[in-house]
């Protein structure tokens, strides 16, 4: 179990949020009383915990150190201490124009030393001690994640879905890129077409028959090929990728189911394709499919 301590505006959150993605149980501001009941309770769950004690846990930092004192006897826990420099803790109370919770009515920065000096004994039961001075959140997180993530346990992945819409139907507001599949030609002016999807063998062929197809299919890969790994880099846990046409049947429908392909082999995942038109979502799977990238 990990009991997490260190200043106000450290980074204590984003700790907790990065051990919380990576199968963590956590709680946060955890008053101090409730510390033995809490880790009897994580105990018999038999998974990783980890906790948050700081300036806002206790009636005073000597109930907050007797506390820590007393679980940090245990081989079970370990204390991981969060800090930053004054400057810095400075800016980021500035910038969220938040009170300090140690000393609400003090000066600011007096209200930071202060807590430092309080929280020095802490510091030193510290098995770790982060500065988070010169870190951005996400940098952050992945120290933390590279620390506690267990030698078998994967990165977090992200969840990815492909969609395809009609721009008649609107926009799909929860999506996080869109692509705009109306200048590609329609197979609903072919009277034997009209009725498939881009599902469908027929559909797939005659947009393939188009050299502006393929080439628009191998742009949207270029960009995905730029962007995934800059995702994953910010940590972020879930991307839409859009496919809009007129009528949401055929174009964008085959680009989506072209694109999850795409994605599924370059092993980054396999994703949920959505048609939303069509009302079908499901797990993609080339294999059950039998397509293949020309």
């Amino acid at each position: 179990m990990l009991l997490i301590s260190g200043l106000s505006g450290a980074g204590k959150s984003t700790v907790l949020h990065a051990l919380e993605d990576g199968g963590f149980f956590c709680t946060d501001n955890l008053p101090v009383e409730m510390l033995r009941d809490w880790s009897i309770s994580m105990g018999l769950r038999k998974q990783p915990a980890a906790v948050c004690l700081d300036a806002r846990s206790g009636i005073g930092t000597q109930s907050l150190r007797d506390a820590i004192s007393t679980v940090l006897v245990s081989d079970d826990w370990k204390l991981l201490f969060v800090e930053a420099e004054d400057a810095v803790l400075q800016r980021r109370f500035s910038t969220v124009r938040r009170r300090h919770p140690f000393a609400p009515d003090a000066d600011l920065m007096d209200a930071i030393e202060l807590e430092r000096e309080s929280l020095a004994p802490v510091r030193l039961m510290a098995d770790m001690i982060l500065d988070s001075s010169h870190l951005t959140p996400y940098e952050l997180a992945e120290k933390v994640d590279l620390y506690w993530r267990k030698p078998e346990a994967k990165p977090t992945q992200m969840a990815c879905t492909v969609m395809s819409f009609s721009y008649k139907h609107g926009l799909p507001p929860h999506a996080d890129v869109v692509f705009d599949m109306r200048f590609l030609p329609n197979p609903h002016y072919q009277p034997e077409l009209r009725p498939k999807t881009g599902c469908d063998a027929e559909v797939a062929a005659f947009l393939q028959s188009y050299p502006d197809v393929n080439e628009a299919e191998r742009r949207i890969q270029y960009w995905l090929k730029l962007a995934w790994p800059l995702m994953q880099k910010e940590r972020k846990q879930y991307f839409t990728l859009a496919m809009g046409c007129s009528g949401g049947r055929h174009r964008s429908v085959y680009m989506a189911e072209r694109l999850a392909l795409w994605i599924q082999r370059q092993g980054w995942l396999v994703p949920t394709i959505q048609h939303r038109e069509l009302g079908v979502v499901y797990r993609w799977q080339a294999e059950e499919k039998g397509m293949e990238l020309s």
